[in-house]
Formats: structure tokens, sequence, C-alpha cells
């Protein structure tokens, strides 16, 4: 499993357990899944500061990890939603923070994250932060598209969606209202399905595995 866990003293049992039931549940990736919804940030001249994504961590994996840390003694949950959230935010780096940002094609250098929560809502694990863009690129008459996706697949990472369609708040973007925003569906190869689908809890599949099963979010601005 690449998305980030406790790992401190006195939680590592967790990651047992957790093992243990998912793989239980069934074969193949991916074996959880994590709801999105992302923000585009700008300044004043219609260049892109970065993206305020939203995560909601699918409700086996947060009752997992409520329960673990609420069993810890002489600290509170938002204790361990602190020290979790730096976890994940550390461990993300690593990975570019599961996110791909291009503007006409061209890849785009992230900053590091500094700003970042994570909390219990509605109970769901929640994790919040803003990914800052380095270039800034201006949105004026260029397409922005983004994924983010864990490259391994062991987890999905899609837009939060009603009737198996896009919310409105999935991808939002303020103060420029004649550019055009749409989450594209991810269309994997038959193929790729079947081999991901084949994967054990234990295994992994080729490199960037994940990107194939990404949804695009984009923005099309005049």
């Amino acid at each position: 499993m690449t998305f980030p866990v406790i790992t401190s003293r006195g939680l590592g049992r967790w990651l047992v357990a957790l093992s243990l039931l998912v793989s239980v549940q069934a074969m193949g990736h991916p074996h959880g899944w994590i709801d999105i919804s992302v923000r585009i940030l700008t300044d004043d001249e219609g260049r892109v500061t970065g993206l305020h994504q939203t995560w909601r961590m699918d409700p086996f994996y947060s009752l997992v990890v409520f329960e673990e840390l609420q069993r810890v003694e002489g600290t509170t949950l938002d204790a361990g939603l602190d020290q979790l959230g730096s976890e994940i935010r550390d461990n993300l780096s690593q990975q570019n923070y599961f996110t791909e940002v291009r503007v006409d094609g061209e890849r785009q250098p992230l900053g590091e994250v500094s700003e970042y929560t994570a909390m219990q809502r509605d109970g769901r694990l929640t994790f919040i932060f803003i990914l800052p863009l380095s270039a800034a690129p201006s949105l004026s008459g260029n397409t922005l598209e983004y994924q983010v996706y864990d490259p391994t697949y062991y987890l999905e990472v899609v837009h939060e969606a009603e009737d198996d369609q896009p919310r409105d708040d999935a991808l939002v973007l303020r103060d420029m209202p004649a550019c055009v925003l749409t989450v594209l569906p991810a269309d994997p190869d038959p193929e790729r399905v079947i081999a991901a689908s084949r994967l054990d809890v234990d295994e992994s599949g080729e490199p960037g595995l994940g990107r194939f099963f990404a949804e695009t979010g984009q923005v099309v601005c005049p």
C-alpha cells in the first residue's frame, strides 16, 4: 500500500489489522478509494497559484484509523489527527502529492505543501491541503489539466460524484466565469483493467499504473 499510514510507536499494530481485513475483501486493485474535490486558486492576474484539494478517505479506511487513534493512551483524537496529517504530507511529498498538472500539455512544477490539515468529517478521514504551482501559469487563452492518482493503483482516486456524475463542487474556479470546467472520466485499456484486477493486496503492477485509471480535471479559458 503506497498511501501514507500511521507509523508512530503505539499505532503500528493497526497496519497488520488493516492488511488482514483488506486482503479478505477481494483480490485485485484497487483496495480502497479517495473522493476528492479541487478548487483552482488564482491571483488577481488570472495566474494559477495552486490547487486546493480535499480528500475524503473511504469509510472502511477511515473507521480503522479513528479506532486506532482513539486507543492510544495519553493523547486525543485531534492530536492524533494532527500527527497523521503531518505524516501524510511528508509521505505524499515524495510522490508529487499524487498530482500531475499540465498547461497546454506542458507539465508544471509543483511547490511544497505547507498548508494542510487532517480531520474527522461526517465519519470520514478528510485531508485538506493547498498544493502550490511554482511557475504560476496564466489561464488566459490556455487549457489546464490535472490528474490525481495513486501510481500503484492500490487506491482509486475519484472526484466527488452523485448518480455517477461529478458534483458541481468537485472542480471549482472562482472569479473567472468564462472558463469551462470539466471532469473527464478515465478510459483505461481493457487489458490493463484485467491486469489490475489480478493483483493481490501485496503485489504491484507496472510503474504508473494508476495514471491509466485517473480522471482528468480540465479548465479551458478564452
